[in-house]
């Protein structure tokens, strides 16, 4: 759980802090693995909705690799993931080959993942967008508080293709296109998608001023088509 949630970044440690004064209250709607955490006597919530990803990595070991996971706090729950690749459950004993987590990650650095170069924009003072191809990842971090949060690909997509008055189900319904396409992109056109992206759910906030965006011609019933929840 320390690799995830560094001490040396502000918002990571307010996190641990968090943690540190809850208790597991039991397993989530994922099953094994997928621990809800909250104030001891508390009922695990497992009908709401999952809030977002605020850390993520992973360690390696000789055996298999293992994937940890931490939601943003709600309702006075944080949900925390521990799952390996295999499926199988995690060993007693293993031998570490390598570990890595997005929340390391700061603006002009590769990913922490993959070791390759990343496609930054920013967005506002102290807050950066970025694109890891290799890996196929959308993140956004914040200065303030060393906060990486990762951002699901289909929404966002779903955000560029309205913003971009692509009507095309072959290109619009498929989000992989986003890696092929990546290029294509100015700047502004994957800044102003995320902006529309997160007024809809509101992941960090934002001070941009760029001119009124174009419209795209298509009606509301459409965009609601386009968009969902996440």
């Amino acid at each position: 759980m320390e690799t995830v949630l560094p001490v040396d970044r502000p918002g990571y440690r307010a996190l641990r802090d968090r943690l540190e004064s809850m208790t597991v209250l039991g397993e989530g709607r994922r099953g094994e693995g997928d621990l809800v955490l909250g104030p001891p006597g508390d009922l695990p919530d497992t009908i709401s909705p999952l809030s977002p990803v605020i850390a993520y990595g992973m360690v390696e070991t000789t055996r298999d690799a293992f994937t940890i996971s931490v939601r943003e706090e709600a309702g006075n729950q944080i949900n925390v993931e521990i799952v390996s690749g295999s499926g199988k459950g995690i060993p007693d004993n293993y031998e570490e080959k390598r570990r890595w987590t997005y929340s390391w990650w700061s603006p002009g650095e590769v990913s922490p993942a993959t070791g390759t170069p990343v496609r930054e924009v920013s967005i506002g003072a102290g807050v950066t967008l970025a694109f890891a191809p290799v890996e196929k990842r959308i993140w956004v971090h914040e200065r303030s508080g060393g906060i990486v949060r990762l951002i699901p690909i289909t929404n966002y997509y779903s955000e560029l293709m309205i913003r971009k008055g692509i009507r095309d189900p072959r290109i619009a319904l498929v989000p992989s296109l986003l890696w092929k396409d990546l290029k294509s992109f100015s700047d502004e056109d994957l800044l102003r998608a995320f902006v529309a992206y997160n007024a809809l759910r509101h992941h960090v906030p934002l001070q941009v001023d760029f001119p009124p965006d174009r419209r795209s011609g298509i009606p509301l019933f459409m965009r609601q088509l386009f968009r969902r929840r996440g």
